[in-house]
C-alpha cells in the first residue's frame, strides 16, 4: 500500500514539474533565470533555521530592530528575484505578481511555525511575520517599479 502511494506521489510530482516547465516554456522563460532566486532562497533558509544559540546577541542590534530589517530584506529580495524573470521577459501581470507576493507571505508564515515546532532554540514571533509581509510588499512594489521603467524604455 505504501509503495502504491509513493508511485502515485511520484507521478503527481512528475506531472506538476512537467506542467511547470511547459508553462515556463510557453512564457519563453528558462529555468536558469530563476537561479538567483533559488540561491537567495537557500541562503534565507540557512539563516532562518540556524540554531538560536549561533545568532549574535548584541544589545545595540536589538535597539535598532536588526532582526526585523533582516526579515524585510530577505523577503524583499525573495519576492523580487522570483518575479524578476517574468518582469524581464515582459510576461508579468498584476495577478502573477500578487500570486508571487502572497506565496512569499505564506512562506514567511510557514517559516515561523517551522521555527516554533522544529528548529532548535528558535521561537515563534508575530512581528517577524509582519516584517516578512512588509518585505514581500516592498518586493512587489520594486517589481512594479521595474515594469514601469522597462515600459518607459520602449
Amino acid at each position: 500500500m505504501i509503495y502504491v502511494n509513493l508511485i502515485r506521489e511520484n507521478y503527481i510530482t512528475a506531472a506538476l514539474k512537467r506542467l511547470f516547465y511547459l508553462h515556463l516554456r510557453a512564457m519563453k522563460l528558462k529555468s536558469i533565470q530563476f537561479i538567483p532566486a533559488v540561491i537567495w532562497f537557500i541562503i534565507a533558509n540557512i539563516l532562518f533555521f540556524m540554531p538560536g544559540k549561533d545568532l549574535p546577541e548584541v544589545s545595540f542590534l536589538d535597539k535598532i530592530y536588526f532582526d526585523k530589517w533582516v526579515h524585510i530584506s530577505l523577503f524583499t529580495g525573495l519576492t523580487f528575484l522570483i518575479a524578476y524573470p517574468f518582469t524581464r521577459a515582459n510576461r508579468s501581470t498584476k495577478k502573477l505578481l500578487m500570486i508571487i507576493c502572497i506565496t512569499c507571505v505564506l512562506y514567511g508564515v510557514a517559516i515561523e511555525f517551522i521555527q516554533k515546532y522544529f528548529a532548535s532554540d528558535r521561537s515563534f514571533d508575530y512581528t517577524d511575520m509582519i516584517a516578512d509581509a512588509c518585505g514581500c510588499i516592498f518586493g512587489y512594489i520594486l517589481s512594479k517599479w521595474l515594469i514601469n521603467k522597462l515600459a518607459e524604455k520602449k
